[in-house]
């Protein structure tokens, strides 16, 4: 299928949530709600702020209720919740989000870890949360995890992550996500993927979710974007990492796809110099580096003047 390039890229902003959710480092609500601000003045739009689980499993996470009343109010803005379960979404639905995020993993035994349940109980809880979340005027996405692999199961097959993403399509989402939890995938996988579950359910968005574990996120957003994804998940600096995989290591830096997508012609609406800015306040936060490149090496080509400046 041969898909026009776009000239737009939405990114779902998944630091707070994804990107602070292994961090040993307890983050303060404070702290928190100063990086979804920051990330807001750069132009980002959809942010998921916070998981709706249990705190003991993700202690990073206990604050969701508290962080939720404290971000910014603002009508261009969409936050969005992560939940696993009914109980979650009861959580996020009390806390006015105005997204809530469901995951079944592709493979039977990465969603009992991940979950505690079956696949086929996920999906009937997903049922449930969708149908509620849309009465109550949320939004009802769904990702589906491991979708290019898994660290348990070894290699998912496409067919495996179509059945899976029918099923869930019967829950009418606004929206489907894939995601590379463990960052295996290459962009071959992503385009032959992402070209059948467009054939299978042309009608619903679909969102990639990619982690950088073996340098690939970068190079399979590409692919996305080439088979005609419109939405992709990225994180301020690089950070994040799923605490139930195994070497699971962070998500595409935000503010290098920016870069890529900038120099492809195609915009996403942010600033990214005050990405960048962010990612190194961010290093402060977190008394370390983050593993974002672009921060490190800067903007191509310099402005004029900072060419001049290093001449003299």
């Amino acid at each position: 299928m041969n898909i026009p390039m776009t000239t737009k890229i939405d990114i779902l902003e998944v630091s707070p949530r994804d990107g602070l959710q292994s961090e040993q480092k307890i983050i303060s609500t404070v702290d928190k709600v100063a990086l979804i601000s920051r990330a807001i003045e750069a132009g980002v739009r959809r942010i998921e702020v916070t998981s709706f689980v249990n705190p003991k499993r993700v202690p990073q996470m206990a604050d969701a209720a508290e962080l939720m009343r404290a971000v910014p109010k603002r009508d261009d803005v969409s936050y969005a919740g992560l939940v696993l379960n009914y109980r979650g979404f009861e959580r996020a639905r009390d806390a006015q989000v105005d997204e809530v995020g469901c995951v079944v993993v592709a493979s039977e035994s990465f969603n009992r870890r991940n979950q505690g349940a079956s696949i086929q109980e996920t999906l009937d809880q997903w049922q449930r949360i969708a149908r509620e979340a849309r009465d109550c005027g949320i939004k009802p996405h769904l990702a589906i995890g491991a979708a290019f692999g898994c660290p348990f199961e070894g290699e998912i097959s496409v067919e495996q992550v179509r059945e899976v993403a029918m099923r869930a399509a019967e829950g009418d989402p606004a929206e489907i996500g894939f995601a590379d939890t463990i960052g295996v995938g290459v962009p071959s996988q992503v385009r032959d993927l992402i070209g059948r579950i467009r054939e299978d359910i042309p009608d619903i968005p679909l969102r990639c979710h990619f982690h950088n574990s073996r340098n690939t996120g970068i190079a399979n957003a590409v692919a996305a974007v080439e088979a005609g994804v419109r939405t992709l998940d990225a994180s301020i600096g690089g950070i994040g990492g799923c605490p139930f995989a195994p070497n699971a290591t962070g998500n595409i830096a935000t503010e290098d796809l920016v870069y890529l997508l900038e120099r492809m012609g195609i915009d996403s609406g942010t600033n990214l110099e005050k990405l960048i800015d962010t990612a190194h306040w961010l290093e402060g936060i977190l008394e370390k580096p983050v593993p974002g490149q672009v921060a490190k090496a800067g903007i191509f080509p310099l402005e004029k003047t900072a060419m001049d400046e290093e001449k003299n």
